[in-house]
């Protein structure tokens, strides 16, 4: 048996029928990360004792019949969530030796019922980035394709799923950043309505936007990873105190009715961006028809301020990041200049040697929107944008149950491609970034193979909190087009 290809319900099932042992399982995937590793580059850090440990106890809770669901089953982190005893350096030099003295709420969730961090995945640098190739250390390469990137700013989460390292991981989505690398990559990315998992102890970027959530190899695992990961917390203030269903009931109801009496609404500007790949294009027509002969009513809604979306959000994004990032200053935690004669001087050569050239750019935007005599005029204006998104999709869920659009507009691109041009690199999450805008649930699930290799997803948005419909449909259709975009051998 080829461990490393179990899905995390398969590996749950041989786990409690004690067929397999969660040191073989994790074994097994330490195995496959020593090999191909070094040319995927999906991990910033893997410590195998410790994973081999964790697997050990986890056995031993096995044995006394006291498992939880995730008890056993390997996970990776993207390197934004703090990690108690693991350094945590959202792929920058300026954290490159953090070590956190706590665990992010999300990560206690996962150790509490004994699941095994396997490691810490690569990232553009504090989630800025669409490529991965953002990271302070190395480029992410793409499994199917190592010549392209895996997406963006979650790429390392996303190959290391698809790799076959894992058999989840945790991303972040600001902007699309769980969604489009899951895209990329042929895999399932699920990013949460904002406030349903918990920020506590992530490395913030933009707080409004951010959000944790899962990739997996399919709809259901993302389903029970959503179930551990969600849920309200008092230390976190924009935590959402709404009730936590369990979202597998979404695959219950697609088992019982399928999908015989939703709609799905497609906007009519979204197919006319410009832009859009001919196979993307071909892909959703697909994706469309498909559901279609599975019973969903489509029909064409309008997103009025859909053009708006991308600057809106280059500009609330910058100006958050503006104001979190500040903390890195050298003073108290983090890479310090020691060569500095005064402590302005110590601060300048601080961030301009620790800081990449993106978190540089995104940091000057939002520094200059919200200095005094811009505010208004940036800022204070996007923030008026945002609100007219958030009521384009409040009257369009009145007239459909999910949203359907492709998640990128081409297949992952090749690595340096875009680099020189940070507006075009910016226009990768011109379907994503409204779902962040309005703080709504997307889910990203595979649909198609280019011509040249490469997977393509369909993206699903429904109303806050409505994962359920999500899963519901991303499963549905999952079944239909067949669960398992298989990868090629690596």
């Amino acid at each position: 048996m080829n461990l490393h290809t179990l899905t995390i319900a398969q590996a749950q099932a041989l786990l409690a029928k004690k067929e397999i042992s969660s040191v073989e399982l994790t074994r097994a995937f330490l195995d496959r990360i020593e090999k191909y590793d070094n040319t995927i580059s999906a991990f910033i850090t893997v410590d195998p004792e410790l994973a081999l440990e964790q697997a050990e106890q986890a056995d031993r809770i096995i044995a006394k019949g006291e498992n939880q669901a995730f008890t056993g089953i390997p996970v990776a982190l993207k390197d934004v969530l703090c990690t108690k005893g693991v350094k945590t350096t959202c792929a920058s030099k300026i954290l490159e030796n953090f070590v956190p003295q706590y665990d992010a709420t999300v990560v206690e969730k996962f150790k509490a019922q004994d699941a095994v961090l396997i490691g810490k995945t690569n990232m553009d640098e504090f989630a800025m980035g669409s490529s991965t190739e953002n990271s302070a250390f190395f480029a992410t390469r793409n499994p199917w394709n190592t010549d392209h990137v895996p997406g963006g700013s979650s790429g390392g989460s996303a190959a290391a799923v698809a790799a076959r390292f894992c058999a989840g991981a945790v991303g972040t989505d600001t902007g699309g950043s769980i969604r489009q690398p899951a895209s990329h990559c042929g895999v399932v990315g699920l990013k949460p309505t904002y406030g349903r998992v918990s920020r506590f102890g992530v490395v913030a970027y933009a707080s409004s936007l951010d959000q944790v959530g899962p990739i997996t190899r399919d709809v259901a695992d993302a389903a029970m990873m959503l179930n551990l990961m969600g849920g309200h917390d008092p230390k976190d203030s924009t935590s959402a105190p709404e009730q936590m269903p369990d979202f597998t009931k979404g695959i219950d109801m697609f088992k019982e009715q399928g999908l015989s009496g939703m709609t799905a609404g497609i906007p009519k500007e979204f197919l006319t961006l410009e832009g859009i790949d001919p196979e993307v294009k071909t892909m959703f027509e697909s994706a469309r028809k498909t559901l279609e002969g599975i019973g969903v009513t489509i029909k064409e809604i309008s997103l009025p301020h859909t053009n708006y979306v991308v600057a809106a959000y280059y500009i609330i994004a910058p100006c958050e990041a503006s104001a979190n990032l500040a903390r890195f200053d050298g003073v108290r935690y983090g890479v310090r200049d020691m060569e500095s004669d005064d402590l302005i001087e110590m601060y300048k050569r601080t961030k301009s040697k620790g800081f990449g050239l993106e978190v540089q750019r995104r940091i000057i935007i939002g520094t200059y929107s919200l200095s005094s005599g811009y505010y208004d005029a940036y800022y204070g204006r996007a923030s008026q944008v945002r609100a007219l998104i958030m009521d384009d999709f409040k009257r369009a869920f009145e007239e459909c149950d999910i949203i359907l659009s492709p998640v990128a507009p081409t297949p992952a691109f090749k690595i340096g491609e875009k680099v020189a041009d940070p507006l075009t690199m910016y226009l990768s999450d011109i379907f994503t970034l409204s779902c962040n805008m309005a703080g709504i649930p997307g889910i990203s699930v595979p649909a198609g193979i280019s011509s040249t290799g490469l997977p393509m997803g369909l993206q699903m948005m429904s109303r806050h909190f409505d994962e359920i419909s999500l899963i519901r449909a991303g499963y549905g259709f999952e079944q239909a087009v067949g669960k398992d975009i298989e990868l090629p051998e690596l």
